[in-house]
Protein backbone atom coordinates (compact mmCIF):
# COMPACT_ATOMS: atom_id res chain seq x y z
CA UNK A 1 0.00 0.00 0.00
CA UNK A 2 1.14 2.72 -0.92
CA UNK A 3 1.98 5.28 2.09
CA UNK A 4 1.10 8.62 1.12
CA UNK A 5 -0.96 10.49 -2.24
CA UNK A 6 0.51 9.82 -5.99
CA UNK A 7 0.08 12.84 -8.15
CA UNK A 8 0.72 12.34 -11.68
CA UNK A 9 2.63 14.05 -13.69
CA UNK A 10 1.83 16.13 -16.39
CA UNK A 11 3.33 14.22 -19.57
CA UNK A 12 3.82 16.35 -23.06
CA UNK A 13 0.31 15.19 -23.95
CA UNK A 14 -1.25 16.85 -21.12
CA UNK A 15 1.21 19.78 -21.48
CA UNK A 16 -0.79 20.60 -24.38
CA UNK A 17 -3.52 22.08 -21.83
CA UNK A 18 -1.19 24.75 -20.33
CA UNK A 19 -2.53 27.01 -23.32
CA UNK A 20 -5.93 26.63 -21.64
CA UNK A 21 -4.74 27.51 -18.11
CA UNK A 22 -5.84 30.58 -17.20
CA UNK A 23 -8.77 33.24 -16.82
CA UNK A 24 -10.24 34.22 -20.29
CA UNK A 25 -13.39 37.03 -20.88
CA UNK A 26 -15.08 34.97 -23.21
CA UNK A 27 -17.89 37.25 -25.35
CA UNK A 28 -21.01 35.53 -27.16
CA UNK A 29 -22.34 36.34 -30.11
CA UNK A 30 -25.98 34.83 -32.26
CA UNK A 31 -26.05 36.57 -35.83
CA UNK A 32 -23.69 39.09 -34.91
CA UNK A 33 -25.66 40.91 -32.28
CA UNK A 34 -23.61 40.37 -28.56
CA UNK A 35 -25.11 37.95 -25.96
CA UNK A 36 -23.24 38.47 -22.71
CA UNK A 37 -20.05 38.27 -21.33
CA UNK A 38 -18.71 35.11 -19.07
CA UNK A 39 -15.73 34.96 -17.00
CA UNK A 40 -13.70 31.34 -17.63
CA UNK A 41 -10.89 29.75 -14.92
CA UNK A 42 -9.29 26.95 -16.34
CA UNK A 43 -7.08 25.10 -13.57
CA UNK A 44 -4.50 22.53 -13.76
CA UNK A 45 -5.54 19.48 -10.51
CA UNK A 46 -4.02 16.85 -9.70
CA UNK A 47 -0.74 18.06 -10.80
CA UNK A 48 -1.82 18.39 -14.39
CA UNK A 49 -3.29 15.16 -14.94
CA UNK A 50 -6.87 17.02 -15.22
CA UNK A 51 -7.85 20.39 -16.04
CA UNK A 52 -10.93 21.89 -14.43
CA UNK A 53 -13.18 25.08 -15.95
CA UNK A 54 -15.63 27.24 -13.83
CA UNK A 55 -17.30 29.96 -15.91
CA UNK A 56 -19.99 32.28 -15.35
CA UNK A 57 -21.77 35.19 -16.35
CA UNK A 58 -20.82 38.23 -15.60
CA UNK A 59 -22.36 42.17 -15.51
CA UNK A 60 -22.17 43.66 -19.24
CA UNK A 61 -23.20 46.99 -20.62
CA UNK A 62 -24.49 44.70 -23.66
CA UNK A 63 -28.55 44.25 -23.58
CA UNK A 64 -28.58 40.29 -23.47
CA UNK A 65 -31.60 38.71 -25.22
CA UNK A 66 -34.16 37.17 -23.02
CA UNK A 67 -33.86 34.17 -24.91
CA UNK A 68 -30.30 33.67 -24.30
CA UNK A 69 -30.92 35.01 -20.68
CA UNK A 70 -33.74 32.09 -20.36
CA UNK A 71 -31.47 29.13 -21.64
CA UNK A 72 -28.30 30.48 -19.96
CA UNK A 73 -26.08 27.14 -18.62
CA UNK A 74 -24.48 29.31 -16.27
CA UNK A 75 -22.38 29.02 -14.12
CA UNK A 76 -20.81 25.86 -15.51
CA UNK A 77 -18.29 23.05 -15.14
CA UNK A 78 -16.11 21.04 -17.62
CA UNK A 79 -13.22 18.71 -16.86
CA UNK A 80 -11.10 17.53 -19.37
CA UNK A 81 -9.18 14.68 -18.85
CA UNK A 82 -6.68 12.44 -21.31
CA UNK A 83 -7.50 8.71 -22.79
CA UNK A 84 -3.73 8.24 -23.16
CA UNK A 85 -3.58 4.90 -25.24
CA UNK A 86 -6.41 6.53 -27.66
CA UNK A 87 -4.53 10.48 -27.50
CA UNK A 88 -7.91 11.59 -26.93
CA UNK A 89 -9.01 14.83 -24.62
CA UNK A 90 -12.68 13.94 -23.31
CA UNK A 91 -14.26 17.09 -21.88
CA UNK A 92 -16.62 16.37 -19.06
CA UNK A 93 -19.41 19.18 -18.98
CA UNK A 94 -22.12 19.73 -16.09
CA UNK A 95 -23.88 23.29 -15.60
CA UNK A 96 -26.53 25.10 -13.81
CA UNK A 97 -29.85 23.82 -15.75
CA UNK A 98 -28.69 19.81 -14.64
CA UNK A 99 -27.43 19.37 -18.40
CA UNK A 100 -24.63 16.56 -18.24
CA UNK A 101 -22.53 15.85 -21.47
CA UNK A 102 -19.05 14.10 -22.60
CA UNK A 103 -17.82 15.84 -25.45
CA UNK A 104 -13.74 14.32 -26.82
CA UNK A 105 -11.89 17.23 -26.98
CA UNK A 106 -8.71 17.71 -29.50
CA UNK A 107 -6.06 20.63 -29.02
CA UNK A 108 -3.39 21.68 -30.65
CA UNK A 109 -0.81 25.06 -31.11
CA UNK A 110 -3.38 26.09 -33.37
CA UNK A 111 -6.56 24.93 -32.72
CA UNK A 112 -9.24 23.69 -30.16
CA UNK A 113 -11.98 21.48 -30.81
CA UNK A 114 -15.07 19.67 -28.95
CA UNK A 115 -17.91 17.39 -30.05
CA UNK A 116 -19.90 14.73 -29.46
CA UNK A 117 -23.19 13.59 -29.72
CA UNK A 118 -25.91 14.73 -26.71
CA UNK A 119 -28.74 12.76 -28.06
CA UNK A 120 -30.38 10.82 -31.18
CA UNK A 121 -30.43 13.91 -32.79
CA UNK A 122 -28.32 16.18 -31.26
CA UNK A 123 -25.37 16.75 -31.45
CA UNK A 124 -22.50 19.82 -31.00
CA UNK A 125 -18.94 20.55 -32.11
CA UNK A 126 -17.15 23.87 -30.83
CA UNK A 127 -14.12 24.60 -33.41
CA UNK A 128 -12.08 27.71 -31.97
CA UNK A 129 -8.64 29.17 -33.15
CA UNK A 130 -5.84 30.61 -31.13
CA UNK A 131 -4.42 33.44 -31.97
CA UNK A 132 -0.70 33.85 -33.08
CA UNK A 133 0.16 35.17 -29.39
CA UNK A 134 -2.23 32.49 -28.00
CA UNK A 135 -3.76 35.61 -25.67
CA UNK A 136 -7.26 35.34 -27.90
CA UNK A 137 -9.41 32.11 -29.44
CA UNK A 138 -11.89 32.90 -31.72
CA UNK A 139 -14.41 30.31 -32.31
CA UNK A 140 -18.02 28.96 -32.64
CA UNK A 141 -20.79 26.40 -31.44
CA UNK A 142 -22.48 24.95 -34.36
CA UNK A 143 -25.30 22.02 -33.87
CA UNK A 144 -26.79 19.05 -35.79
CA UNK A 145 -29.87 17.00 -36.09
CA UNK A 146 -27.67 14.38 -38.13
CA UNK A 147 -23.91 15.01 -37.56
CA UNK A 148 -23.40 15.82 -41.33
CA UNK A 149 -25.15 19.42 -41.64
CA UNK A 150 -24.44 21.68 -39.46
CA UNK A 151 -25.52 25.16 -38.32
CA UNK A 152 -23.81 27.91 -36.30
CA UNK A 153 -25.58 27.95 -32.57
CA UNK A 154 -22.99 31.18 -31.69
CA UNK A 155 -19.83 32.46 -32.23
CA UNK A 156 -17.08 33.04 -29.20
CA UNK A 157 -14.21 35.18 -28.74
CA UNK A 158 -12.29 34.17 -25.44
CA UNK A 159 -9.60 36.59 -24.33
CA UNK A 160 -6.79 36.10 -22.10
CA UNK A 161 -7.27 38.52 -19.04
CA UNK A 162 -4.17 36.66 -16.78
Amino acid sequence: MNAGPHRPTAGPLLRRLDALVGEWDMQASMGGQPTGRVRATFEPLEGGAFLIQHADAVASEIEVPPEWVANSPFPLCTIIGLDLASETFYYLYADRRGVYRVYKMRLTDDEWKIWGQSGPEFFQCFTGSFSQDHTTITGRWEASRDGANWETDFDVTYTKVR
